[in-house]
């Protein structure tokens, strides 16, 4: 009777080997990397993340930055962790969409050095001027831009990124001239923004629009195709530019071999961390509005968006250089 006890047991443990590893999964801290500063939108939004998810994990997740190159430096090191579920990567349209699109040199490819887990966000992006510009809305900015070509700047988040593209696209629907000054990410920026050395930013409404309520900054206009709740008050670029639009979307990723019940697992967390009230709301005072679903849809809106800048891109003639 013993050997068999102990028979069937070895065989129970052999039987459920695979799922207990999910079910036992986190033993110890999660590792959240950030390929962009502090106080940038995906650093803010992956701090609100990061505290639900460690709710439902069971474990906290450290947030740890890696910011430059356009985000593609924190990428690539999520790219090449362990996939063992302990190292996740926070990303947006800069680094999974646009960055393939513009960068042939590339580190890595989105396709095959990841795991997609789930969308976590979109937002659409805002346009912002300092309170000393003389344009109180974005026909006279326009309008005064046209007038002096060459001598009003913009900053971004570094070329190649979404806050550079947009502005590109925004300049070349416009008909203006504005030269870019490009920084490690818009968080660095907002200083100089806010002073009035910088003219125009349009960067995402997650860490635009809080600026704008304390009143320290002017809103022109959202990048969404029509006015959103997100951002009350403010008019739609389109508007003004009819059919512009330019959002940003937020997503987890995992390393490439990452086991599919550790994918399974971070799914379910992500979901349910999306549902809870508290995380809607700090999301909408951020600016974004919470997606979630499974990792195949999330995947599918990755080449949904890359197929649309890559056109943009060649439209343009925007190069890296």
């Amino acid at each position: 009777m013993r050997v068999k006890s102990l028979y069937g047991l070895l065989l129970a443990a052999l039987c459920i080997g695979l799922p207990a590893a999910a079910q036992t999964y986190p033993a110890k801290p999660v590792r959240l990397l950030v390929p962009f500063p502090a106080g940038g939108a995906t650093d803010i939004l992956s701090r609100a993340l990061s505290q639900e998810l460690g709710k439902k994990l069971g474990q906290p997740v450290v947030v740890d930055n890696r910011p430059g190159a356009g985000g593609t430096i924190g990428a690539d090191a999520g790219a090449k962790a362990a996939p063992d579920g302990y190292t996740l990567l926070l990303t947006t349209s800069s680094t999974h969409s646009i960055g393939p699109a513009i960068n042939p040199r590339i580190l890595y490819h989105v396709e095959t050095d990841f795991t997609p887990i789930a969308q976590v966000a979109t937002s659409p992006n805002i346009v912002l001027v300092p309170l000393s510009s003389p344009a109180r809305t974005l026909r006279e900015f326009v309008d005064y831009a046209r007038k002096n070509p060459g001598r009003l700047n913009y900053a971004s988040s570094g070329n190649g990124g979404i806050v550079h593209l947009t502005t590109e696209y925004f300049k070349a629907e416009s008909g203006t001239y504005l030269v870019h000054i490009p920084y490690r990410g818009t968080g660095l920026a907002m200083p100089d923004l806010i002073s009035g050395k910088l003219d125009l930013l349009i960067d995402s409404l997650v860490s635009g629009l809080p600026h704008v309520k304390e009143g320290k900054l002017r809103a022109l206009g959202v990048t969404s195709l029509k006015r959103t709740t997100l951002a009350p008050g403010v008019p739609a670029v389109s508007d003004v530019l009819p059919g512009f639009e330019s959002v940003t979307w937020f997503g987890l990723y995992g390393p490439k071999g990452l086991p599919a019940d550790l994918t399974a697992r971070l799914n379910q967390a992500v979901n349910a961390a999306l549902a809870e009230p508290e995380l809607k709301e700090r999301f909408a005072r951020l600016g974004a509005e919470p997606v979630g679903g499974t990792p195949q849809a999330f995947a599918a809106l990755v080449r949904s968006e890359t197929v649309k800048w890559k056109k943009i891109i060649a439209e343009r003639k925007i190069t890296l250089d």
